[in-house]
């Protein structure tokens, strides 16, 4: 199984495909994932090789620790462009995760006001109200919508809650007011003898109809990267994720490619 695990609260900085120079901080276990989905392409593996991890950082080790690497950063000269929350597994489960988000804020207030602040989420969190409030406030909100198709959702992203609906998602999704960035994966290939596909028009006209119900003020596409826990994932060229973000900005849609 491919696993990549971030074994620190705050690590990197790292150069992000999307985002520039990110300093990173992990709110989960730094020994296993946790995650309210389960995505047959995380490169941190499956939820399974959590089900052992370690005890969740407390918010006073999150503010300590990222204030230590803010200073040091300092020090050298070194300004991260954002400082993200991602790691293994989704942030926004953390039952302290608006009070780390107001602490951050604090934090890269006093020492790279320019810097931005953003959360990489798989938006399962997000009909909580103090996680949607917190979202709010970061500069960088990214939400993630891999298909509209129950499906592919649940076979490819396979959610952890029973009660996850996509229309209730996009519901929620729509509160945001367009504050807030959508994040899709396109993959194809094979997994459980199901065929894996997102890049069909079918697909894509189920997201296009979505994100304009949703508005974001922009949407991020890109394909695995990097090997997956499971085998028979293919990763999307670039040229086929350009022909989508064409039908998206055709939609009225604003588009980044990463590739």
């Amino acid at each position: 199984m491919a696993t990549i695990l971030f074994n620190e609260i705050v690590f990197g900085p790292v150069k992000s495909r999307r985002l520039g120079v990110s300093l990173g901080i992990n709110l989960l276990p730094t020994d296993g994932k946790i995650c309210s989905f389960d995505c047959i392409y995380c490169e941190c593996g499956l939820n399974a090789q959590g089900r052992n991890a370690g005890k969740l950082p407390s918010g006073e080790e999150v503010k300590n620790a990222l204030e230590e690497k803010l200073l040091k950063m300092k020090e050298r000269g070194e300004k991260p462009d954002v400082i993200t929350f991602a790691g293994n597994g989704e942030p926004t489960l953390h039952p302290e995760f608006a009070s780390i988000i107001d602490d951050t804020l604090v934090l890269r207030d006093r020492f790279f006001p320019d810097t931005k602040v953003s959360v990489l989420s798989n938006s399962t969190m997000i009909r909580k109200q103090e996680v949607f409030e917190a979202l709010c406030k970061v500069d960088y909100n990214i939400l993630k919508l891999d298909s509209t198709d129950k499906n592919f959702v649940t076979l490819v992203d396979r959610p952890q809650q029973k009660s996850f609906d996509i229309s209730s998602l996009i519901r929620d999704l729509k509160r945001f007011q367009g504050k807030l960035i959508i994040q899709t994966m396109f993959l194809k290939g094979e997994y459980e003898g199901q065929k894996i596909d997102n890049t069909t028009p079918e697909e894509i006209q189920g997201l296009i109809a979505a994100l304009k119900e949703i508005q974001p003020q922009s949407v991020m596409i890109y394909s695995i990267d990097r090997e997956t826990p499971v085998k028979g994932l293919k990763k999307v060229p670039k040229e086929e994720l350009d022909r989508i973000a064409n039908k998206f900005v055709e939609a009225g849609l604003s588009v980044e490619v990463s590739a």
